[in-house]
């Protein structure tokens, strides 16, 4: 099994380098863990407090269980992905089954901030975008999915998002094997992560 890890910071366009990823091979051979289904049960907390949580910083992903889910996919079994709400910032009752592939993408903004769960990538990829152009993204996605307003997505862009992505996610890019500036002229990058996993799993 090949197992790339995709980073990168918020908005910068780590699902659409998935995409063309999925996109070079064929469906059976290819499965995709979201570290965002990874935020850790709060059912000890109150709604107004599970708001308040810092989901930028490493401490509210459990690392634990991703880590042990990538150990299982491994060894040929079949693992059930948690499904978490952004709605209620919880996870729900729900979960994803999930089997084994040829190529596991794992993806989200802290997965190379944990030396364990970084050990286990066999690729490192990490989606670097202008922050205005972050910025923007994380706007139109959290007013149009979320049911966010334009007020509490600045807020907290300004008191979390950006001092998170300077301390916990902009310095693992010194981590990548490969750094895909998030732009139309990201094609020979994708070239190369297309060669290596050719390489790989033929």
């Amino acid at each position: 099994m090949l197992i790339i890890g995709i980073a990168g910071g918020t908005g910068s366009g780590k699902t659409t380098v998935v995409q063309q990823i999925i996109n070079e091979l064929p469906e059976a051979e290819v499965g995709v863990i979201s570290q965002d289904s990874y935020y850790k049960e709060n059912n000890n907390l109150s709604f107004e407090e599970r708001g308040l949580i810092n989901f930028d910083h490493p401490r509210a992903i459990d690392f634990e269980l991703l880590v042990n889910h990538l150990t299982e996919l491994k060894k040929g079994e079949i693992i059930e992905q948690p499904v978490y709400s952004f709605v209620t910032h919880n996870r729900t009752d729900d979960s994803i089954i999930t089997h084994p592939r040829k190529v596991m993408i794992v993806e989200g903004i802290l997965i190379l901030a944990n030396a364990e769960l970084r050990d286990m990538f066999d690729v490192k990829i990490f989606v670097h975008a202008d922050s205005d152009e972050r910025l923007i993204r994380r706007l139109k996605r959290d007013i149009a999915e979320r049911g966010r307003d334009m007020e509490e997505v600045l807020n907290r862009y300004q008191t979390t998002l950006k001092p998170m992505h300077q301390q916990f996610i902009e310095p693992t890019k010194a981590y990548a094997d490969i750094i895909i500036p998030n732009d139309k002229y990201n094609t020979v990058a994708i070239d190369v992560v297309r060669a290596v996993i050719n390489q790989r799993i033929t």
